[in-house]
C-alpha cells in the first residue's frame, strides 16, 4: 500500500475529465469550407464551379434548351482536352436547330457526361441538373467571377 501512495504522489496528474477533451480535440475532423459558384454566359452555357477540387460542371441553360426544342443530338468534347474560355467544345442538335457549345472558362476537360450519347433528351428533361456535359479543371478560377450572375443572364435574354 505504501508503493502505491507514493506512486500516486509522484505520478502527473491525470483526472477523467482531462482525457476526453483531449481526445476529442485530437479526433476532431478538419472542417473545410466548399464554395459552389454557379455563373452564366451569355451564350446560354452555365458553369458550376467547385473551389475546393477547382472543378467546373458546364452544360446549358434552361432556357437554351426550351428554345431548341427536342433535342435528338449532343456532341461532346474530348477527354483531356485543353480549352480556353470562349472555344467552341460540343454541339447541340435539336428537331428545330443546331447550336455550337462554348466553353465558359479555360482548362482541361475531366469528364463528360456519357449518359448524354445515348439519351440526348437529357438536355431538355433535365438541362441543370441530370443533363450536364462535361466537367473541366480550371486553369484560371477568376474567369468565374467575370461571367453574369443568374439575375443578369435571365436580363440579358428579357431584354
Amino acid at each position: 500500500m505504501f508503493q502505491r501512495l507514493a506512486f500516486a504522489r509522484t505520478a502527473p496528474s491525470l483526472s477523467r475529465a482531462t482525457l476526453p477533451r483531449t481526445q476529442t480535440l485530437l479526433h476532431r475532423p478538419i472542417l473545410s469550407r466548399t464554395l459552389v459558384t454557379k455563373k452564366y454566359t451569355p451564350e446560354h452555357e452555365w458553369v458550376s464551379f467547385d473551389d475546393s477540387t477547382g472543378v467546373g460542371t458546364i452544360s446549358i441553360t434552361d432556357h437554351a434548351q426550351s428554345s431548341l426544342g427536342d433535342v435528338v443530338f449532343v456532341e461532346l468534347p474530348t477527354l483531356g482536352t485543353k480549352v480556353a474560355q470562349g472555344d467552341q467544345i460540343g454541339a447541340v442538335e435539336s428537331v428545330k436547330a443546331a447550336s455550337d457549345i462554348y466553353a465558359p472558362v479555360s482548362g482541361t476537360i475531366e469528364e463528360i457526361n456519357e449518359a448524354l450519347s445515348s439519351q440526348p433528351g437529357l438536355l431538355n428533361k433535365s438541362p441543370e441538373d441530370k443533363g450536364w456535359l462535361c466537367k473541366i479543371k480550371l486553369s484560371d478560377p477568376s474567369e468565374v467571377e467575370k461571367l453574369m450572375s443568374k439575375e443578369e443572364y435571365d436580363q440579358s435574354y428579357e431584354a
